[in-house]
């Protein structure tokens, strides 16, 4: 460009350009510097051309990405000079109409009501005053409404609600917070809300006013939100929570609990800064806390002898993390007076937690109803047991109206179904359970570009799908459990919705390697296209690697409930030597049978046989508690297992949680997946600084012997021991045997050959994943204790470490293998 005098450039703009105020940003500061020219959207993102004095157009050029609006996300900006137009050229600086064009632009996930617009629903003065749809260029609905790219009005689900005439004003001036803002509507032009009966017939009088009316009197409300509908009841009525969970089939699975803000929160639980921000932030994702109160006690076994089922994944998915010493008295609730006057949360909101999963109001809606109520309320996925979230108004009234009282919903129709994300904390370690809404679809950088288009589809448990072109990959948010039609067809309808919105023709697709998971079987069933086959704990390591932007090598600790291991048996507690194209087995936990199959998984004492059983060589010592609950099947189980018959060998951490939490009386049967892995963190007595001595067997692979910790527990107990420090003691063991492991590793241990015929000797990186790790007490502890060793550690901190981070663990390795292989 020359150094003096007029002179044009053309500029493109990728990234979170759109729906995120950056058209009318890039305005307001061509006009600040006088440039005359244009910006618009397109398939790929933002097109700028601008002229001006040279000068100028450096200055433009320089603070383009150094002042972009806070919600935008740019990854690439390229400009070239093209002959300038004079006074042929424009006149001043407009935003002009979208163009068609290629489909690479991204879209931004949901944001929270703005502080702006939350200021304006409660100002009698405005004319938006408690308007339960007020967004601006700042906050609101953005990928649940697109239909289509590039993000204007006309592709979203704000189509059919034209703008009157003080929007439009708003909409087209410049110096307008709404300006270009694609949902602006008010009470004149916008959606609106509307209170149902429990049939779907529309009761009289203010829906918000209704609603709150409804959930006092101890009623079960559905309430339309931005991805899907929730079911909400009064957290302070036990009765009420009591009604929600026989209705829904949710036996003891925690609820969230949304509060007014954080001096609510506070109330309720230990809210350190990360969480502030967490709460607070444009994503407002469900916040697993400590409870303020003292604690609470484990249930007595004895209640939960009946027959269980398995749990549906969605919010409060791991209410995990630091335990509490278990010499705390019970509680029987929690008081919060940031909403008014002092309430208490139920019991049954969260039985026998410690914890509380937290989440402020994050849409207008929300808003309304928390000060309408004046007290927390529960706001739980609407659906059926082990259905994903209904999210369609014709299928809402079919499906929930024999779980609720009523109805609050609007006629603004959900495009893409988005359950509320999940962050658990570690200290200050941010731990994803969830990645949905607030989070979704962001892209995700991976480490190595992929040469072409990649469709990875995910494991069974906490299903997601991940598409990959370039540079990016993109992660679905939450799908669920893939074991049902309905989950399934969400599954597939999500993959078509991406594949559109982001112009993805996958030629290659990565898959788990069990053959029996629904999204195992939708891949090979593909035309046209490679496949790639990757091992479940291989892509545990890479989801982590990838998460940290790195290629590895590292070593990979991979602790989960299951997963298809290489030899056939069900993986679950490894040590890998890994990159993204491969892995070797370094180590492993030592093998049980797993008596019943499936069963074990939802009675946890059936992994208490098999552990002991194998602990002391068929003859277990007599006495244990775990026993005698269970005398009448003890045998039989015992004798299944040794079979070999419906019981496969797993050498899974998660199932060795079960056993011992059982073994300590905590649980013997599960209503959820993880329900006594939870337990047994909770109840551990973070004063013990004792642990179970491990043995580390130096074979190829390192063998890990679980019988060790299972003998010591046994004989602690046996001694009286409190359960509390049996926890922590075996937590400990685990700790020290898992970083003994990943050092004997380092020192070239555990496998006669690695990734390229090398072994894992002088890799000095471990990574952690795998669902094992939502338990904060242990990630915590063994991160430490290899960093004491001189290791650098790996976590999550984009995508969770269970299943939900599968996929793009998998689009990773398909990556890698795709470009290796070019």
């Amino acid at each position: 460009m020359a150094r003096t005098g007029t002179a044009r450039v053309r500029i493109r703009v990728e990234g979170i350009v759109q729906g995120v105020g950056f058209r009318p940003y890039v305005h307001a500061l061509a006009r600040r510097l006088a440039l005359s020219g244009w910006v618009g959207n397109d398939g790929q993102g933002v097109f700028i051309e601008a002229e001006g004095p040279v000068e100028d157009l450096a200055r433009f050029q320089r603070e383009l990405p150094g002042q972009a609006p806070p919600l935008a996300v740019i990854d690439r900006i390229s400009a070239m000079e093209i002959p300038a137009l004079g006074a042929r050229g424009d006149r001043g600086f407009g935003i002009v109409g979208s163009r068609d064009g290629g489909r690479a632009t991204l879209i931004s996930p949901d944001v929270a009501t703005c502080a702006d617009c939350l200021a304006e629903l409660f100002d009698p003065a405005c004319r938006r005053y408690r308007h339960p749809f007020v967004n601006c260029t700042n906050c609101g609905p953005r990928f649940t409404i697109v239909r289509d790219v590039p993000y204007d009005r006309r592709a979203t689900t704000m189509a059919s609600f034209p703008m009157c005439d003080a929007c439009a004003a708003e909409y087209r001036d410049p110096c307008d917070r709404r300006f270009h803002a694609q949902p602006v509507c008010c009470p004149d032009c916008g959606p609106a809300l509307l209170l149902l009966d429990g049939r779907g017939r529309p009761r009289e009088g203010d829906p918000i006013l209704e609603a709150g009316a409804v959930l006092r009197s101890g009623g079960v409300v559905a309430v339309k939100g931005l991805g899907g509908y929730h079911l909400a009841v009064d957290a302070t009525r036990a009765a009420a929570v009591q009604a929600l969970r026989a209705r829904k089939g949710r036996e003891d699975k925690p609820f969230a609990v949304v509060v007014a803000d954080v001096v609510a929160a506070r109330e309720l639980c230990v809210v350190g800064p990360v969480a502030e921000r967490l709460l607070t932030g444009p994503a407002r994702p469900i916040v697993v806390l400590p409870r303020r109160a003292a604690g609470i006690a484990a249930p007595a076994v004895a209640a939960h002898q009946g027959t269980a089922h398995q749990g549906t994944a969605h919010q409060g998915t791991a209410h995990q993390g630091t335990a509490h010493p278990t010499t705390a008295k019970h509680a029987d609730a929690e008081t919060a007076e940031g909403m008014g006057t002092p309430v208490r949360i139920a019991d049954a909101v969260a039985p026998g937690e410690n914890r509380l999963g937290i989440m402020l109001p994050y849409t207008p809606a929300h808003h309304l109803l928390a000060r309408e109520l004046a007290r927390p309320y529960v706001l739980t996925s609407g659906n059926i047991s082990d259905e994903p979230i209904v999210y369609r108004d014709g299928e809402a009234v079919d499906r929930l109206g024999g779980l609720v009282d009523a109805f609050l919903v609007h006629d603004r129709e959900i495009h893409a179904r988005a359950e509320d994300s999940v962050v658990v904390l570690a200290g200050d370690r941010e731990i994803p359970v969830r990645r949905s809404r607030g989070f979704a679809p962001r892209p995700l950088r991976l480490p190595r570009p992929v040469r072409r288009a990649v469709l990875a589809c995910g494991a069974e448990l906490k299903s997601t799908f991940c598409l990959a072109k370039g540079e990016h990959a993109f992660l679905s948010p939450h799908v669920g459990d893939l074991e049902n039609y309905e989950t399934l067809r969400a599954f597939t309808d999500g993959i078509a919705h991406f594949r559109r919105l982001f112009d993805v023709a996958p030629r290659v697709v990565a898959y788990d390697t069990h053959p029996e998971y629904l999204s195992t079987k939708y891949a090979l069933d593909l035309p046209g296209v490679d496949l790639v086959a990757v091992q479940h704990h291989h892509a545990h390591i890479a989801s982590c690697l990838a998460d940290a932007g790195e290629e590895g090598p590292v070593i990979g600790v991979a602790f989960d409930g299951t997963g298809y291991g290489a030899d056939g048996t069900l993986w679950g507690g490894e040590v890998l030597v890994a990159d993204l194209a491969g892995f070797t087995r370094a180590a492993h936990l030592a093998a049980v049978p797993m008596p019943g199959g499936a069963a074990a998984v939802r009675q946890p004492w059936r992994m208490a046989v098999a552990h002991l059983d194998a602990a002391f060589d068929g003859a277990p010592p007599e006495g244990l508690a775990v026993r005698a609950r269970n005398a009448s099947q003890w045998d039989r189980v015992s004798a299944v297992a040794r079979s070999g018959v419906n019981s496969p060998l797993t050498s899974s951490v998660g199932r060795l949680f079960d056993a011992v939490a059982a073994m300590c009386g905590f649980r013997d049967r599960v209503t959820f997946e993880g329900q006594a892995a939870v337990a047994l963190e909770q109840r551990a007595d973070l004063t013990e600084e004792g642990a179970y001595p491990v043995r580390v067997e130096n074979v190829a692979p390192l063998l890990v012997r679980g019988d060790d910790l299972i003998r010591a527990v046994a004989a602690d107990l046996l001694g009286g021991v409190d359960p509390g420090v049996v926890s922590a003691r075996f937590h400990n063991g685990l700790v020290a045997a898992t970083a003994a492991a990943c050092a004997l590793v380092r020192d070239g241990a555990g496998t006669g050959s690695g990734i390229g015929g090398e072994t894992g000797r002088g890799i000095g990186t471990v990574a952690l994943s795998g669902g094992v790790f939502q338990n904060g007490l242990l990630l915590g502890r063994l991160a430490g204790t290899l960093e004491e060793r001189g290791f650098r550690v790996l976590t999550h901190r984009r995508v969770p470490p269970n299943d939900g981070g599968i996929s793009f663990g998998q689009a990773a390795v398909a990556a890698a293998r795709d470009t290796a292989d070019q």
